[in-house]
């Protein structure tokens, strides 16, 4: 076989992590401690279901996004390790102490800033949203002067569903939009694009008091224009403040990285959006939509 050959048959090469995509310093005391607290409660975070590379440093500075509606995720998207479930399989019902747990676990944190986000439940009537808006009901009566941002999914565009979220006040609207609509089909399948842009539009429209923020992954394959792109259609919806971080492959399940996007390109993605008028644009390999969403939130209310 020719060395020819044996190019063509290879697999093809997997891009090196460059250092500044590299995982934040450990910290296990304080990671350790927080899980002992949440699995006591029977409460999960996005943080460790999804891999974050940040949860050292976040659990370590006693911050922690908050997953409702369970650990399990009624969708297959190919960025995403949180694990999956099947109604007619797994046991998904409800936990009815959940929100009370979160807030009970947010006020032993003394927590001045609570992201709650959550799996989505397509199998439930409302997809969660009465959960959902129960538990920010519960964090503001545990927590009164916190601020409390939302993240929900996009409840397949039932407005009710979004409406019942916002009017249990939250003060931050986040739906993200993940990647580039090209990239859709293989990165989100069972979302739409224009969906979770109509979802934000509708959250500016329904309470335009609440600040909206949207995330997206690089490195999955979109170009600079799509990006920049994304970036106008946010604006179109108003949308305050964008988050832009680095996809990393959390498992071999997942998809793979296709490319590793420079700092320097983020910082041009920061500048782009804030032309358009963006809040704030928050930008980096490390970035994430909850990473620092207190001091993200703060500038954003300078702006």
């Amino acid at each position: 076989m020719s060395d020819i050959q044996l190019l063509q048959i290879a697999p093809a090469a997997r891009p090196r992590l460059p250092e500044w995509a590299r995982k934040s310093p450990t910290h296990f005391e304080s990671l350790n401690r927080l899980k002992t607290g949440l699995r006591a409660l029977n409460l999960h975070t996005v943080c460790e279901s999804a891999r974050c590379p940040n949860i050292h440093e976040c659990f370590h500075r006693g911050a922690a996004t908050f997953m409702i509606l369970g650990n399990l995720c009624t969708r297959g998207c190919g960025f995403c390790s949180v694990p999956k479930g099947n109604p007619r399989i797994h046991d998904m019902r409800l936990d009815p102490s959940e929100p009370a747990n979160v807030a009970r676990m947010t006020a032993e944190m003394n927590l001045r800033y609570v992201v709650i986000t959550s799996v989505n439940r397509d199998d439930l009537p409302d997809g969660g949203s009465t959960h959902f808006a129960q538990t920010v009901r519960e964090v503001r009566k545990a927590l009164p002067n916190a601020r409390i941002e939302v993240l929900p999914p996009d409840f397949m565009g039932d407005t009710d569903a979004v409406a019942r979220v916002l009017d249990a006040r939250p003060d931050v609207f986040n739906h993200n939009m993940e990647t580039v609509p090209r990239l859709y089909r293989r990165v989100r399948p069972q979302a739409k694009y224009r969906q979770s842009l109509d979802v934000l539009r509708f959250a500016r429209q329904h309470r335009p008091e609440v600040m909206t923020k949207s995330g997206f992954m690089a490195g999955l394959g979109e170009t600079q224009e799509e990006v920049e792109q994304l970036l106008r259609d946010l604006r179109e919806q108003d949308v305050d403040v964008a988050t832009i971080g680095q996809y990393l492959q959390p498992t071999r399940r997942n998809l793979q990285v296709a490319e590793y996007v420079t700092p320097q390109r983020f910082d041009r993605y920061k500048e782009f959006g804030l032309s358009l008028g963006f809040k704030m644009v928050f930008s980096g390999p490390l970035v994430r939509s909850s990473y620092m969403a207190d001091l993200v939130n703060e500038q954003a209310q300078l702006a």
